[in-house]
C-alpha cells in the first residue's frame, strides 16, 4: 500500500479514512488516478479534486459510500455505474436486517477493496459482470445456512466468502482449529483471487507446462485430494516445498497459497518502500534493508531484490512482534521451492502486464470444480 497524504493541506492519510483529520476535508480513493483524494463539492453532487491527473474530472461518490456507509471510493462522473470498481463486482451481500452483518460487510468490503487496489496496480484484469459477462470476476457474501455451512471458495469466476470470516473471535478460532498458523480476511481474498486468475493467467496457456512441473498436476481428483489431506494431515517435509501446510493439498491450492503470499509480500513491501524503512545494522553480517526497491505499479522489477528485502524486513517485523509479546506477524519459512513458485508467479504477473492479460470464458460450474 503507498502513503497517502491529503492534497489539500499535505496531512498524512490512510487508506481507509473518509475524512482528513487536519482539513476535514472529504476524502475519496480515486482508482483512475490511484490515489487518495481531497474533495470538493460543485453541484448536488459532483465532486473536483486537486489531485495529479485527476484536473478538471468530475467525481460522485459510489453508493455504497453515500447511502450504505462501507465503501470510499469515487467514481467518474461520466461512469453510468452508480457502483465504484470495487462495489460493483459484489452480486451479494450480508441479509443487513440480522444483527452483525453490517458491520461484516463494512470489514468484507475494506478487505476485498485492498486486494482490488492490488490487483488494479498489477494491470490485472479486473471486470463486473456487466463490463465483461463472460470471465468477470464476481464476488458474494454468505451466511451460513439452517441445511449447512457456506464453503468459502471460488467456482467459475464467483468467490464465495462465509461472512462469520469476518468475526475477529470466530475467525480464531476456526484458525486454532484448522492448525493454521495465520489466518486473516485480506488472506482469504487473496488466496481465492488466486484460483480466478489460474482460469485467467494459467489454463490453456504456454506457462500450463511449467506450472505442473513446479506445482503438481492441477488434473488430479479434488475431491479426492481433499478428503486425503483431512484424514492424513500434511507430508511431515511440507515445509521442503510449500509456503503452507495447505498447499500440500492439491497443485490448485499451492498455486492460489502462492499467489495470495505474493500479495502478502507485495502489499507489504510496498508499504515499507513508501514509508522509507530501512535497517542499517551496526554489524555486517545483521540483515540489511534497502528502502530504494524500483516499483513497476505494485510489482518490484527485480524479484530477486524483492526477495532480498522481504527476508530483511520480516526479520524486523517479527522481531518487533516479539518485542511485543505478540506472535510473529510473518510465521513462515520460505524454502527454495518455494521461492521458485513464488518467482513464477512474479513471471506469470509480468508476463500478462506486458502482454495485456485478457479475459477467456470460463468453463461451467460443476462441483468439483469448486476449490476453498
Amino acid at each position: 500500500m503507498k502513503v497517502f497524504h491529503c492534497d489539500h493541506c499535505q496531512h498524512l492519510v490512510f487508506f481507509e479514512n473518509v475524512q482528513c483529520v487536519k482539513c476535514e476535508h472529504k476524502l475519496a480513493y480515486l482508482p483512475d488516478v490511484a490515489d487518495m483524494a481531497s474533495l470538493e463539492l460543485v453541484g448536488d453532487d459532483g465532486w473536483r479534486t486537486p489531485a495529479r491527473g485527476a484536473e478538471g474530472q468530475t467525481y460522485r461518490l459510489c453508493h455504497n459510500y453515500r447511502e450504505e456507509n462501507v465503501c470510499n471510493w469515487a467514481v467518474p462522473a461520466d461512469d453510468p455505474n452508480p457502483l465504484c470498481r470495487s462495489c460493483r463486482l459484489t452480486k451479494v451481500i450480508p441479509n443487513l436486517s440480522q444483527p452483525g452483518h453490517r458491520a461484516a460487510w463494512f470489514r468484507l468490503e475494506s478487505a476485498k477493496r485492498r486486494l482490488i487496489y492490488s490487483l488494479i496496480g498489477l494491470n490485472l484484469p479486473v471486470e463486473s459482470k456487466a463490463e465483461q459477462p463472460e470471465g468477470s470476476l464476481v464476488f458474494q457474501f454468505l451466511a451460513d445456512l439452517k441445511d449447512g455451512p457456506v464453503l468459502t471458495g471460488h467456482n467459475n469466476g464467483i468467490i464465495t466468502v462465509n461472512i462469520a470470516e469476518a468475526d475477529y473471535a470466530e475467525r480464531e478460532k476456526r484458525r486454532i482449529l484448522m492448525h493454521e498458523p495465520y489466518r486473516t480476511l485480506l488472506g482469504h481474498f487473496r488466496h481465492e483471487s488466486g484460483h480466478y486468475y489460474w482460469d485467467r493467467l494459467i489454463k490453456d496457456s504456454p506457462r500450463l507446462k511449467e506450472c505442473r512441473d513446479l506445482f503438481g498436476d492441477e488434473r488430479e481428483h479434488y475431491a479426492k485430494a481433499l478428503s486425503r489431506h483431512y484424514e492424513k494431515d500434511a507430508p511431515a517435509d511440507w515445509q521442503s516445498r510449500f509456503v503452507s501446510a495447505y498447499a500440500s493439498m492439491h497443485a490448485w491450492e499451492d498455486w492460489a497459497e502462492t499467489w495470495a503470499h505474493y500479495l502478502h509480500v507485495l502489499d507489504t513491501l510496498e508499504t515499507a518502500v513508501g514509508c522509507g524503512l530501512s535497517l542499517r545494522p551496526r554489524r555486517p553480517d545483521e540483515p540489511v534493508l534497502n528502502p530504494n526497491l524500483r516499483l513497476h505499479g505494485c510489482r518490484p522489477e527485480s524479484f530477486d531484490a524483492m526477495i532480498e528485502r522481504w527476508f530483511s524486513l520480516t526479520y524486523a517485523l517479527n522481531s518487533l512482534n516479539r518485542g511485543m509479546g505478540m506472535p510473529d506477524a510473518y510465521p513462515f519459512v520460505l524454502s527454495a521451492p518455494a521461492i521458485d513458485k513464488l518467482r513464477f508467479v512474479h513471471e506469470t504477473v509480468e508476463e500478462a502486464d506486458e502482454a495485456g492479460a485478457t479475459v477467456k470464458p470460463l468453463p461451467q460450474p460443476t462441483p468439483e470444480t469448486l476449490v476453498s
